[in-house]
Parts: structure tokens; C-alpha cells; sequence
């Protein structure tokens, strides 16, 4: 008996694994509050975040092989009642937010006492926990209103951690500032065309939406909807020229904020744009538009090119790996620009080793940040030297920003110019490479000031403390492993790449 009633308890736990993976963290946000500890609200946080990745981890090897989870939010059924849905796409997600959330917690507790007053700490965790809980949200949610819900939970929490940065630099106040303007103006095209879609079809389940548009067929309020929302979308995901708040965001926020959202916020937002291209409105009506071709592939290469010049004349650390994200992301909606999908494989597997990627290097620069107060490259000179362990693992994440073969960054990049080849536009690998020596110019630039350059009174002098080097080389060991063994990352886009462009049939 005693048998039977654990295999019945790990059976509904089983069932129950998608709304834990939202209502773990979501719980822990007030308990932190009302216990009011720093130290349990850290180890509380912990625990949601270790608790969150194991859950998206099983969530992940249940869809990698092409299934999908739906699940039912008190037993009302979808249409009606709001869903949950997992499949390969939202499940690599959830993964990459939840494993950046739990590998970063450690690193915070030592960077936040040089960046934010201990009597804070406590409500930063709350917050940090708001933040994991809406982008989780938002990636495991079947219900086009709830993407919005969830979104502006994410984004309300995340314009509260990059203002935390005011107590190192008042500059962090505007910059928190312009996000919530961005991100606010973002949220209401998004918001607007929710409307619309549900004026058209009145339903607001994603697959069911996917089902009404086909069904009554386009006409001009669904097309006004689609370019409410992939403008709203591409202010979140920073699409250049729609960039502007992310520079300051990433660079006055605090170290672990700034590695947190750099890594999470803006793929979430990839993936939203991907669910509503490929799942709601389907690639024959993207393939009628025009648009991915015609608008979305020019600003993928202004991106790749003019971000990577603007970083190469950086002399802060922070906004240098800041204007490498929009050209990094610029590589995300290439793979989309392509339609296919070999194209959307590389886009997703891009979301996910560019996450790790960044997450390490912007962990660096905090732990550069924590010991000498500054990430100006005049701050970090000869820091190889002082800081060895942490300039090492910089290193590393570096040659896989850059697509140094052996590196999770070179699989991104080689998949994405399979993808323009197997489509016969060369041209546009060859761009891809040409950017990709861009990054080259600008690593080198990092390398060659903490290797080459004599130590200054500015420089570090002691190392990273273990609790902050860990998980930095936890990430930049990442970038190799996946460099080198990419069973998991490759199937699980491989899968999603072909549900998306399943369309609607994908999410059956």
C-alpha cells in the first residue's frame, strides 16, 4: 500500500509540473517579504530557482521528442478556461530562465553588498523572484491575455532591479526610467493587438486563435493586429532601431540584474515573437506579408553590424557586452527572417548558447565591478594578471560570443549559415561571418587590456571571492560543454523548429 500511495503522489506531482514551475517562485516573492530575513530570503529564492530549473528540466524531456503538455487551470477547458502549454520551444526556455536564475543567485548574495545597501537585499530577492515568475509565465502560458499579464509582471519587477543600481550610479534612476517608457509603449501596441485579434475572433487561446484566423481567413483587423504586436514585441526584444533603452538598462543596472536579464529578458521575448508568428498567425500568412523578408531581415543585418561598431568603441565594459547583445539578437531574427527550419533551428539554439554566453561575461564584469568599483576597460588593465580565475572564464564566454569552434557560440553561428546556404543566399552568410569579425575586434580589445596592458592603481587586486567564481565558470564550462556535446540543445530546437513551423497542427 505504502508502494501504491507514492507512485500515486509522484503521478499527480508528475501532472502538476506546469503550474509548479510558476507558483514555486511566484509563492516564494511574498513569503520573502513577510519573513524578512536577508538570509532566508536568499536561501528561500534559492530554493524556488533549484526547485523551477529541476521542474522545466522534466518538462523538457517529456516534449523533447515532439509532445505537448496542456494543462488545464481549474479544470476549465481551453478555449474557455486558461491553459497552460508546453512543447520544445517554451520548455528550452523555461530551462535557460530557471538554470540562469539558480546559478545566479549565489553569485548576487556576494555582488549585491557592494551594489546595493543590506537593507534592501531582502525586497531585491522579492523582486528578482516577480521577475523569474513573469518570464516563466509568459513562456509557459497557452493564453495570448496572460503573455501580457505575465509580461508586465516581468517587466514592472525588472524596471524596480535596474533602478537598484542607483546606489553605485544615479544613472541607473534613468535608465530604469526610459525601460519603463519603452517597455510601457511595448505593452500597449501588444496589448492592442490582443484586442483586435480577439475583436476578429473572440478567443484569446493561442491555438484556438491559430484555428479562428484559419477558419474566417485574413482580412485587415487581423493584419493591423499583427503589426500592433510585432512592433510591441520588438520593443521588448530590443529589435534595432527599437534598442534604445537597453544600452543603459544593461549597464547601470547591478551586476547580477544586469547578467539576469541580459541573458532571460530578451530571449522570452524572441520566443513570444515566435509563438505568434509561427503558432498564431502561421508561416503562410507570414509567407503573403512579406514581412519577415522585407522588414524583419534588413533590421537583423542593421543590427548585427551597426550594433557590433558601436561596441567596438565602448570604453565600458558593461555597454560594450550591452550593444553585442542587439547585434547578437540581430543573429535571432535572421534565423527568423529565413522561414524555414533549419533557419528557425539556429535562432533557437542561438537563444539559448547566447544566454549562457552573456550571462558569463556580464558575471564577469561584476566580479571586475566588485573589486576595483568600476567597468571601464582603464579599470580592468592587467587584471589577468590579479584576477586570474575570473579573466579566464571572460576569456572563454568571449571566444564563444565570437563562434570560436569548439564553443556553444559556434554552433549557433555555423547552423545559421547552413540555414542561409540551404536557402542560396550566401550573401548573407558571408555577412554572418563578416560580423562575427567584428566581435573578434572588440573581444580582442578585452583580452588585450586585461593580459597586455600594465597593472594601474584602478586594477583588482584579489580574486573573485568562490562563491562569485563558481558560478561563473559553471557558465563559462557551459559554453564548452554545449560547444561540444549538443544532444540536448540541437533536438530539443530541432523539434521546435519543425512544431513552429507546423503552424497550428504543431500545438494539436
Amino acid at each position: 500500500m505504502a508502494v501504491e500511495t507514492v507512485q500515486r503522489v509522484a503521478l499527480t506531482l508528475q501532472d502538476q509540473l506546469p503550474v509548479l514551475e510558476i507558483l514555486v517562485p511566484f509563492v516564494s516573492a511574498p513569503l520573502i517579504v513577510l519573513l524578512g530575513s536577508r538570509r532566508l530570503a536568499w536561501l528561500l529564492a534559492m530554493l524556488a530557482s533549484i526547485s523551477s530549473t529541476v521542474v522545466a528540466f522534466l518538462l523538457l524531456m517529456q516534449v523533447i521528442d515532439g509532445g505537448v503538455i496542456s494543462y488545464q487551470l481549474g479544470g476549465w477547458a481551453p478555449p474557455l478556461g486558461i491553459e497552460y502549454r508546453v512543447d520544445a520551444a517554451n520548455a528550452l526556455v523555461l530551462l535557460l530562465v530557471s538554470a540562469i536564475a539558480a546559478i545566479i543567485l549565489p553569485y548576487a548574495r556576494e555582488s549585491l553588498k557592494t551594489e546595493v545597501p543590506e537593507r534592501h537585499h531582502t525586497l531585491f530577492y522579492a523582486a528578482f523572484m516577480l521577475a523569474l515568475t513573469g518570464l516563466l509565465g509568459v513562456a509557459i502560458t497557452g493564453d495570448a491575455f496572460n503573455v501580457f499579464v505575465f509580461l508586465e509582471i516581468s517587466s514592472l519587477s525588472t524596471y524596480v532591479l535596474v533602478a537598484q543600481g542607483s546606489y553605485r550610479d544615479k544613472r541607473a534612476l534613468t535608465a530604469a526610467y526610459n525601460y519603463l517608457i519603452m517597455g510601457t509603449i511595448g505593452a500597449t501596441f501588444f496589448v492592442i493587438g490582443l484586442g483586435l485579434l480577439y475583436m476578429s475572433t473572440g478567443t484569446l487561446n493561442m491555438a484556438d486563435l491559430a484555428d479562428q484566423i484559419v477558419i474566417n481567413g485574413v482580412n485587415r483587423t487581423i493584419s493591423a493586429a499583427f503589426a500592433f504586436i510585432v512592433v510591441g514585441i520588438g520593443l521588448k526584444v530590443a529589435i534595432y532601431p527599437l534598442h534604445l533603452w537597453l544600452p543603459n538598462a544593461y549597464t547601470y543596472a547591478p551586476s547580477a540584474v544586469s547578467s539576469f536579464i541580459a541573458a532571460t529578458a530578451t530571449k522570452v521575448a524572441v520566443y513570444v515573437l515566435l509563438r505568434f508568428m509561427f503558432t498564431v498567425f502561421q508561416p503562410s500568412f507570414l509567407g503573403e506579408t512579406n514581412t519577415l523578408e522585407f522588414i524583419i531581415l534588413p533590421f537583423a543585418l542593421l543590427a548585427m553590424f551597426a550594433a557590433s561598431f558601436i561596441a567596438i568603441f565602448q570604453n565600458d565594459f558593461k555597454r560594450m557586452l550591452a550593444y553585442s547583445s542587439i547585434a547578437q539578437i540581430g543573429y535571432m531574427l535572421l534565423g527568423i527572417s529565413f522561414m524555414t527550419q533549419a533557419g528557425l533551428t539556429a535562432t533557437i539554439i542561438h537563444l539559448f548558447n547566447h544566454g549562457i554566453t552573456k550571462a558569463a561575461l556580464f558575471m564577469g564584469v561584476g566580479a571586475f565591478v566588485m573589486r576595483g568599483k568600476g567597468s571601464f576597460l582603464t579599470q580592468i588593465s592587467g587584471v589577468g594578471k590579479t584576477m586570474p580565475w575570473t579573466s579566464a572564464a571572460v576569456v572563454i564566454a568571449g571566444f564563444s560570443l565570437i563562434g570560436v569552434p569548439g564553443t556553444a557560440g559556434f554552433i549557433s553561428k555555423w547552423l545559421l549559415v547552413q540555414a542561409a546556404l540551404e536557402k542560396g543566399w550566401w550573401p548573407i552568410a558571408v555577412l554572418v561571418l563578416l560580423s562575427s569579425l567584428l566581435a573578434v575586434i572588440y573581444v580582442w580589445q578585452v583580452v588585450e587590456t586585461m593580459y597586455l596592458k600594465p597593472v594601474t592603481e584602478d586594477t583588482p587586486t584579489r580574486e573573485a571571492p568562490l562563491s562569485m567564481l563558481i558560478p561563473i565558470w559553471i557558465l563559462a564550462l557551459s559554453t564548452i560543454y554545449f560547444g561540444l556535446n549538443t544532444e540536448l540543445t540541437l533536438t530539443a530546437a530541432q523539434t521546435a523548429a519543425q512544431g513552429l513551423m507546423a503552424g497550428s497542427s504543431g500545438m494539436q
